[in-house]
Order: structure tokens, then C-alpha cells, then sequence
């Protein structure tokens, strides 16, 4: 039987402002199989974000176990767990947090550098590969202030990739974008799902986005409310094929 990449058993996350607690997350149990592509979705306020944040390891549980590939890393130090996000997790933010003076080429390689691999040569070539995998191989000297938003998710989406991941965490990335550009981007991790078998949970607030997934997880109040396969997978391609050209600006 194939080890969940992700197993986070009675998960719970507890803040404590002054005299009151909130309860992030109360007792969450989930299993993320290598080569999923998990939407999770809920209001404003269910308890998805901060999953997201526990699954990254930019935070840690109050309790519960979290294994990431077999390893329990739920109450790892915070050294060990820099060391996991730069050589096992991806991250793409709804924001896109380019640093603004430096060339698309450059902010790709920042991960690599920050873990020291590679010499300079092999760092370019890595980011270089990274841009061309999303469509940017022609953009690597622009600047942040020089592409569209589309652009600017996907030299995000390629500073994801460069460190080769086996975890992509998507937070909201379409939510800065118009409806083409979302469905690019869409377009982006179905194909990084289905032809690299890279696994991808992804935070939305929108169904439709939620279905360009493989399985849709519901959040509410802290807690797992539902768990399916989604019926009716959404194509990129085909939603793209749909759009009157028209209806929106293209990335």
C-alpha cells in the first residue's frame, strides 16, 4: 500500500489572544496520497488557511500528529523545519511576493541560493528550466513591474518548482487574477498533476477553481465537513477553448 505524503491525525490549532482562544482547527484527520490534487475549500474564517500554514511547517499545531512522508514533523524544531520547506515544499501565494528589483531569472533562483545548491552556472540553468516550464522562457531579464499578474503567478509558479518539491501548496493563486489567467494557471498545475504526478493542495474560496482539482475537501468551523473526488473534473484546455476571446485580457 502506497504511504500518504500527508498524514495529519486529530490535528487541532488553538490562538490565544489575551483572555480568549480561538480554535483554528479542532481535531482534523486527513490523508494526502502522492500524486493528488486536493482542493481545500470553506467561508472565511472554516480553518483551510490555517491548515495550509500547518501543512507548509510556517507553523505548528497545538496537537496532533502531521506526517510528511512517513516523518512526523508536527512539534520539529524550527531549524529542521526550514531545512523540510526548502527541500520538500512548493509555495504560491495569492500575492505573488516577486521581490520587485530583482528579474524574473533571479527571483526564481533565490531558493536555490538560500539552500546553497549548486554552483551559479547550475542554478541558472535550474531557474532558467523552471521559467521555460510555465511559458516564461523568453521573459527571464523582465522585472516584476514589466509582466502582467498572469506573468507575474507564473514566475512564482516556476520559483515554486526550481527546488523539484513533492508538496505544491497553492494559497488562493488565482485570487489576484481576471477568468483567462485563472484558467491559465489552472491549466499550469493540472498539467504539473498529470504529467509530472507532482502533488498539489491548493486553498480557494471559489468552486470552480475547486474543480480543476482531483478531490475537493470541505472545511467549516475548524473541521473536515467533506471529502470527495470531484465528479465532473474541470479541462483548462477546454474551459480556455470556451472563453470568448474577448471576454478578458490574456495574460
Amino acid at each position: 500500500m502506497t504511504t500518504p505524503l500527508v498524514a495529519v491525525r486529530d490535528l487541532e490549532k488553538t490562538y490565544d489572544l489575551g483572555e480568549t482562544q480561538v480554535h483554528a482547527l479542532r481535531g482534523v484527520t486527513l490523508d494526502v496520497m502522492p500524486g493528488e490534487f486536493v482542493a481545500l475549500t470553506g467561508p472565511s474564517g472554516s480553518g483551510k488557511s490555517t491548515f495550509m500554514h500547518l501543512l507548509g511547517c510556517l507553523d505548528r499545531p497545538t496537537s496532533g500528529d502531521y506526517l510528511f512522508d512517513g516523518r512526523n514533523v508536527a512539534h520539529t524544531d524550527k531549524r529542521e523545519l526550514a531545512r523540510l520547506r526548502n527541500a520538500s515544499l512548493g509555495f504560491v501565494f495569492q500575492g505573488f511576493n516577486l521581490l520587485a528589483r530583482t528579474t524574473a531569472l533571479e527571483n526564481v533562483e533565490l531558493p536555490l541560493l538560500y539552500a546553497g545548491v549548486g554552483s551559479v552556472r547550475d542554478r541558472h540553468a535550474r531557474a532558467i528550466e523552471a521559467l521555460r516550464s510555465v511559458g516564461l522562457g523568453d521573459r527571464l531579464g523582465h522585472y516584476p513591474n514589466q509582466l502582467s499578474g498572469g506573468q507575474q503567478q507564473r514566475v512564482a509558479i516556476a520559483r515554486a518548482l526550481v527546488n523539484n518539491p513533492k508538496l505544491l501548496l497553492a494559497d488562493e493563486p488565482t485570487g489576484n487574477l481576471d477568468t483567462r489567467t485563472s484558467i491559465e494557471v489552472m491549466g499550469i498545475f493540472q498539467r504539473l498533476n498529470q504529467e509530472q504526478g507532482l502533488t498539489i493542495v491548493l486553498v480557494t474560496h471559489e468552486h470552480d477553481i475547486a474543480q480543476y482539482g482531483t478531490r475537493i475537501v470541505a472545511f467549516r468551523d475548524g473541521r473536515v465537513r467533506g471529502d470527495g473526488l470531484v465528479d465532473r473534473r474541470r479541462t483548462a484546455a477546454t474551459d480556455l477553448a470556451r472563453l470568448p476571446q474577448d471576454a478578458t485580457e490574456a495574460a
